[in-house]
């Protein structure tokens, strides 16, 4: 039964989106009332609302057929910035150009974001925010939960704009768009709008504009986290960090060997000697902090997953010093780990790994173990984002703490929790900015 209506509700959402998309306020209200008449007006001996159908009828088709021969010569480019973030409303630019010798009057600009259907199996798993509240039968039949994972394909909301008179030549709209999630967002195809003389059809000109924007976790205010770590030795020095750490510009020359970075070819040496010489860095001495975000849920759209990956972001984006390295942590189809700090790459390309990152729904727990272990000894501090606090996640940290490593650990749940232990925290969905001040003691706003 449910997967029977779960097909059709493709159905009835095109539907409904056709009525809302080409009738105007005013083309719903003479559409309502032409309904309402057919209703009424079978009977034509004992009521006149037969009429009153014919009228609005003839209305609407002479609404709809003027449509038919709507034509402008019109193209849109769009000019986005880099980025958005989930919850801060965005404005960018479309510049629209008249190429006919007219004024063309009476426009409006939709912007269309491309979506894609729900699997059944994920319109199964997912939970959409306020389930709990609602009744049993809308829980069952899923339409809600339905038209909530059409918004998240979609990715954000983008307002239709009036157009002003368009003289031949270029004119700058401004448009409106507010992200709803993160990831990529898609922009499909640019529509100009326009009704018909009666205002109650629109009629529409379409041109394919492919473009995509990304959309970065939302992000909470976070002090400069504080763990009492120590300069770890790194294998690989300079040449993993550059100029992080302690050591100078080079220790001596050695013979070229495979695999050596060729920025480190001494050239002047190679001129003299006729044989590639390479520059020899000391070993490297510096801060380096893990962040490991827990991917391992059953429920791939999550308030609480999407809740621990904008309290990672919000660690990632945290000040720091120039001297600290931060290791991003976690599991997706493999086992990752990226690299931050002097030399290595900037903050915005954890937030742009942390933007597209996914729930890990059929792997346990213990497939971060390896990646930690192997990094274990370089690490001067250790913050954990965590889904849950059972035995597997307990473990995990238990382990952290037998190394010496300073630890921050934060638990997502929406459940209140007895944990003891002083350096692990909870953090409520509907609290995150409260809850976090309270472990950092950072700024509310």
């Amino acid at each position: 039964m449910r997967h029977f209506l779960f097909k059709n509700f493709n159905r009835i959402f095109a539907s409904d989106h056709w009525i809302r998309w080409h009738f105007t306020k005013a083309g719903l209200l003479v559409l309502g009332g032409l309904i309402t008449a057919g209703m009424f007006g079978i009977d034509t001996e004992r009521t006149v609302a037969y009429q009153l159908f014919s009228l609005l009828g003839g209305l609407l088709l002479l609404a709809i057929l003027n449509s038919l021969f709507f034509r402008v010569r019109l193209t849109a480019h769009r000019e986005l910035p880099q980025f958005a973030t989930v919850g801060q409303t965005l404005h960018y630019w479309v510049l629209v150009k008249n190429h006919s010798q007219k004024l063309e009057q009476s426009l409006s600009l939709r912007d269309n974001l491309k979506q894609e259907l729900p699997s059944f199996k994920t319109f199964l798993q997912a939970k959409e925010p306020g389930h709990k509240k609602r009744n049993w039968f809308d829980n069952y039949v899923g339409y809600p939960r339905w038209l909530w994972l059409m918004q998240l394909s979609r990715g954000a909301e983008i307002t239709e704009e009036t157009l002003p008179p368009i003289p031949p030549g270029d004119i700058e709209i401004k448009m409106t768009l507010i992200p709803k999630r993160r990831g990529y967002v898609h922009f499909e195809k640019i529509t100009f709008a326009r009704p018909d003389p009666f205002g109650l059809f629109n009629a529409f000109y379409n041109f394919d504009k492919p473009d995509s924007l990304l959309i970065l976790p939302k992000r909470y205010p976070v002090g400069e986290i504080s763990l009492s770590g120590t300069r770890k030795y790194q294998r690989g020095g300079v040449q993993l960090a550059i100029s992080v750490g302690d050591a100078e510009e080079f220790v001596s020359l050695r013979e070229y060997r495979p695999g050596d970075p060729l920025r480190h070819i001494h050239w002047k040496s190679v001129a003299k000697m006729g044989k590639p010489l390479v520059k020899e860095y000391q070993d490297e001495f510096f801060v380096r902090h893990a962040l490991i975000l827990d991917t391992f849920t059953e429920q791939p759209f999550g308030e609480l997953f999407e809740t621990a990956v904008s309290v990672a972001s919000s660690f990632a984006s945290a000040p720091r010093s120039q001297d600290v390295l931060l290791d991003l942590m976690f599991a997706g189809t493999q086992a990752y780990c990226f690299s931050s700090g002097r030399g290595l790459g900037q903050t915005d390309k954890l937030l742009e790994i942390l933007a597209c990152v996914q729930a890990c729904t059929d792997k346990d727990f213990q497939c971060l173990y390896p990646l930690l272990m192997e990094h274990l000894g370089s690490l001067s501090g250790c913050v954990c984002i965590l889904l849950n606090w059972n035995d597997e996640r307990q473990n995990f940290v238990q382990l952290l703490q037998k190394s010496g490593i300073p630890l921050l650990v934060v638990v997502i749940s929406d459940i209140e929790l007895e944990i003891e232990q002083t350096d692990v925290h909870i953090v409520h969905p509907n609290a995150i900015t409260e809850d976090l001040s309270n472990i950092l003691g950072n700024p509310k706003t």
